[in-house]
């Protein structure tokens, strides 16, 4: 996998500009020294392009928070509702993350990424 590979895979991370080529490229690098080839065999790529994925959207949020003067890399929880004049929403994420797994549900690329690798370290499986 390459940056142009993962950018094709990943549309969303064609932006250029807001995920600048040295930063995917740490990224992938990083995956690629931690999922070893001979466990994820064909499902190599995906491994990657999802951890990828997943700290660049990490990325981007401590990079916001730093353009509006706060503190970049603070630890934030899910927001679980919102209230503006008469209007309320509140969310559950309870129901889409997966236990165990704090780091990886800060995404939906990383709550994809831990399921994958949770598949790929179960082995074959036989019924």
């Amino acid at each position: 996998m390459d940056t142009k590979t993962f950018r094709e895979q990943f549309t969303e991370f064609g932006d250029i500009a807001k995920y600048p080529e040295p930063t995917v490229r740490l990224w992938m690098d990083v995956m690629t020294r931690l999922l070893p080839a001979s466990r994820w065999c064909d499902l190599l790529d995906i491994g990657i392009g999802l951890g990828t994925a997943h700290h660049l959207v990490i990325s981007v949020r401590n990079a916001n928070t730093a353009v509006a003067a706060s503190v970049p890399g603070t630890v934030v929880g899910a927001q679980t509702s919102k209230s503006v004049d008469t209007v309320s929403v509140s969310y559950d994420p309870s129901t889409v993350t997966l236990a165990d797994a704090p780091f990886w549900n800060m995404t939906t690329y990383g709550i994809q990424f831990i399921q994958m690798c949770r598949m790929v370290g179960a082995g074959g499986l036989q019924l």
